[in-house]
């Protein structure tokens, strides 16, 4: 029977596939031989590396201000993502910061005076413009999760405030053993608003816990953060740990597109939906994506005992 499978798939795949011309073959060669992305991949708080074969490496580039997120960092984060949304050649994309931490979170000495200083004639109209600024600094991390392209956050040192909101948007965290997550907003005077209420309850799963730490500002530890499912895994250090995520990226950007992308949209709709309506969708989704010529050519590698590395997938 295995015999007769492999022979009615090799046969499907050559009928699929022996008209087509994949005149972008050439094109991806020379763009992989690159180790820098796009030109236009060129920011102020950003650092943007191509890492593997359709791995980029997004660096939060501030270490000198603990990378703080000042007023250019939340508008070039969307500017960012969203090219990297639709570059072809991007499969999997790794967050991480420059310098001794991840990330101080909200730049307090800049953003301070953007939020105090709202314009409007009179209470009604800065609240107005007061939440459209709450909400553009929100989709600067929504960014992420929007993008279909898996995106694994990498902390290293203190990971506060707005690091929290930005990781929570990430689909998969690591962290090295000196890395601390301090949900820091109550310290400064607010309740956060840009995430970090809304994805840590689901990511975490334990509701007193993130009540805790919402509540108190304490710090969670490593250890911690692994025990409760903030983060998948622990590295000794930040080499190692960066060396593991790239890893991580490239075997799924390694993966059917199709697959892939597929399926962290579908996860993200289960999250924030019942059981019936994330089958429902499903079901909507592959009645035409199970279509693809990537199920034929993973077939056909799973016959001749290939890894998913070993096929070329076409462009998504």
């Amino acid at each position: 029977m295995a015999a007769v499978a492999g022979s009615v798939v090799r046969g499907l795949l050559r009928r699929q596939l022996s008209t087509q011309i994949h005149p972008w073959l050439s094109f991806r060669a020379m763009s992989s031989a690159s180790g820098q992305p796009h030109a236009s991949h060129s920011y102020e708080t950003l650092k943007v590396s191509r890492v593997r074969e359709k791995v980029f490496h997004v660096e939060l580039n501030r270490p000198d201000k603990r990378n703080a997120m000042n007023s250019v960092f939340w508008r070039e984060m969307v500017e960012c993502f969203n090219k990297i949304a639709q570059d072809s050649e991007c499969h999997a994309v790794v967050v991480s910061g420059a310098g001794k931490l991840f990330s101080a979170g909200i730049d307090l000495v800049e953003m301070g005076s953007v939020f105090m200083m709202v314009e409007g004639d009179d209470m009604a109209r800065k609240a107005w413009n007061m939440r459209k600024k709450i909400r553009e600094h929100q989709e600067s991390f929504s960014v992420l999760e929007k993008c279909s392209k898996p995106v694994i956050a990498a902390v290293h040192g203190g990971c506060i405030g707005g690091g929290i909101d930005l990781i929570s948007a990430c689909d998969i965290r690591y962290c090295t053993q000196d890395a601390w997550f301090q949900v820091k907003e109550v310290d400064i005077g607010l309740a956060a608003d840009v995430g970090t209420l809304q994805r840590l309850p689901r990511i975490i799963g334990n509701q007193s816990l993130v009540n805790e730490l919402a509540f108190t500002a304490r710090k969670m530890m490593a250890p911690e953060a692994e025990s409760s499912g903030l983060v998948s895994r622990v590295f000794q250090d930040k080499q190692a740990m960066l060396e593991g995520a790239f890893e991580l990226a490239a075997d799924i950007a390694g993966k059917s597109p199709v697959a892939v992308q597929g399926t962290k949209i579908n996860i993200l709709y289960s999250r924030d939906h019942s059981v019936p309506e994330g089958l429902r969708y499903i079901a909507t989704w592959n009645m035409s994506m199970l279509q693809t010529e990537d199920i034929l050519k993973s077939a056909q590698a799973a016959l001749e005992k290939k890894s998913p590395k070993d096929v070329v997938y076409s462009k998504l």
